[in-house]
């Protein structure tokens, strides 16, 4: 039956997930979706696949490949190791802890403080000693508490909410003299996202200075000083991309009177090598890409190999980390392709032999799959195969079955999906949340990665990981509810399974509005 017939049928262009069977009245239904008598012999089965309509990539395979960089060679090696070497007194001349604090929070803006992470350490040490002490922390200086407490606490150090009580007068609420103090509040507005669950002082700080420098902005500021309230108003500093923070600071950074000639030089240089190093893994893994035809012959699919690649770049940037990077996007990009099969175009028949595939780990079981999946099936095999065989190689350590029980989980999650889907049912908010934090791929994402980055694996941490620690499992929630917030509409348009909006306005009543703010809390 010509596709173009179908047309002439009431009402078959409809929303779906999954694809829909159309069989002649002979026929038993035999795989799930929606089945039209059409005929009355031939027992023929045509499935009008769905798409989601995305966009191509917008990265040609031969620009990626032409992208080249001046930063390479000893020339820029030699000239970097040297303003290192100027560097690195600075860190140990600067004797108050006020001028400690900030050099260091120039050093991470700027994006070198990972040649000096040694020296920073010692400091902060040494600050977090005198904290404990009491010495240095009697003055009631705003700026430099709220900038201690936040590099402490990145820094993984037990500092407590209460350094900000002697701000905040005998109602509880914080003075409201701190109005005045521009910088002070900037700087606790950026600390404020290093609380921790619950109301708290430092959700009280965060609106306090939210509201505070909305109004400052309204004033006559100092210039530099709003572009920053700007920033961080729009972006907290916690929230950014350390590299385009970099890149953006090193301009707003020149640009004050008390820069230092030298750190701009060597940010200015490191961005531009490690840059370099970034296009030359680009480059490898768009010849990767290529090399496997998927983007060419699952068409239905997402071609995101850039937006992989640049997510590895945004949580681990570091020239070092190449291999983790390289691996990292192979994961990502195998990640959407997959799931594009399990929400835009497999049968739930397909989906289910695939799923079975996977958790077997079987390669005799491509035989039974479809060739669409037989090219990503064997993609994953192989890809994945590849990374167990480097650990083993360099650790001494067999992971596949780490790696595997992983993508087994991811795509188990993928199939109780679909099946909600197709039969129309939309899960709890508790049914939804047990699965979808495995769905969104955080826990897949963990796992590799630590493998990536690893100096010694040990066959305890990996077994800790294949049972999902809480730190595993409460890092996937969030990324969870954080997709959620930004993309289940898009997402319910083109027929995805309900998210937790949704669920929860299914299940209690609630607004879109109302159930978006319970999701942000």
């Amino acid at each position: 039956m010509a596709l173009s017939m179908l047309a002439s049928i009431p009402n078959l262009i409809i929303h779906t997930r999954l694809p829909i069977i159309i069989k002649s009245s002979s026929c038993k239904a035999s795989s799930p979706g929606i089945k039209f008598m059409i005929g009355n012999s031939n027992c023929e089965e045509i499935i009008v696949r769905r798409t989601a309509n995305y966009q191509p990539t917008i990265w040609d395979y031969d620009y990626v490949q032409s992208l080249r960089s001046d930063y390479v060679g000893e020339t820029y090696t030699r000239r970097l190791d040297k303003l290192k070497r100027y560097v690195k007194p600075m860190l140990g001349k600067v004797r108050k802890p006020l001028d400690q604090l900030e050099l260091i929070d120039v050093l991470q803006r700027l994006g070198i403080y990972y040649h000096f992470k040694d020296e920073i350490k010692r400091i902060l040490n040494s600050i977090y000693n005198q904290y404990n002490q009491h010495e240095e922390w009697k003055k009631d200086d705003l700026y430099a508490t709220a900038l201690a407490f936040r590099l402490l606490r990145q820094h993984g150090y037990d500092v407590p909410q209460g350094v900000f009580s002697r701000f905040k007068d005998e109602t509880g609420s914080f003075k409201a003299c701190l109005c005045e103090d521009v910088k002070g509040l900037l700087c606790l507005y950026e600390a404020s996202y290093l609380c921790v669950q619950g109301k708290s002082t430092l959700e009280q700080a965060r609106d306090f200075a939210y509201r505070h420098l909305g109004k400052a902005l309204e004033q006559n500021i100092d210039q530099n000083l709003a572009i920053e309230v700007n920033q961080a108003l729009e972006l907290p500093l916690h929230w950014r991309m350390p590299r385009l923070e970099a890149r953006w600071v090193i301009d707003v950074y020149e640009k004050r009177q008390d820069m230092n000639h030298i750190l701009v030089e060597l940010a200015k240089l490191d961005y531009n090598m490690v840059q370099a190093t970034h296009q030359e893994e680009l480059r490898h893994m768009s010849s990767w890409w290529r090399s496997t035809r998927l983007g060419e012959k699952l068409n239905f699919a997402r071609d995101r190999l850039m937006e992989s690649f640049l997510w590895t770049v945004g949580v681990i940037f570091e020239p070092q980390y190449g291999y983790c990077r390289r691996m990292s996007t192979k994961v990502n990009t195998l990640v959407t392709i997959i799931d594009d099969v399990y929400d835009v175009y497999g049968t739930l028949d397909e989906l289910e032999l695939f799923t079975d595939a996977v958790d077997r780990w079987d390669i005799n079981a491509v035989d039974q799959l479809p060739k669409y999946m037989k090219l990503c099936f064997l993609a994953l095999y192989n890809s994945i195969s590849e990374m167990a065989y480097d650990a083993l190689k360099e650790h001494g350590l067999h992971i596949i079955s780490y790696l595997r029980k992983a993508w087994a989980d991811l795509c188990k999650s993928y199939l109780l999906e679909a099946k909600w889907y197709y039969n129309g049912y939309t899960p709890t908010l508790q049914e939804y949340i047990s699965n979808a934090w495995i769905s969104i791929s955080g826990p897949l994402t963990l796992i590799h990665g630590y493998f990536f980055v690893a100096n010694s694996i040990t066959k305890e941490a990996s077994q800790s990981l294949q049972r999902y620690h809480s730190i595993i499992r409460w890092s996937s929630m969030i990324l969870r509810l954080s997709d959620d917030l930004g993309t289940s509409l898009d997402e319910r348009k083109r027929g995805d399974v309900p998210k937790s909006i949704q669920c929860h306005m299914y299940e209690t009543g609630a607004s879109e509005e109302d159930a978006r703010k319970h999701k942000a809390i």
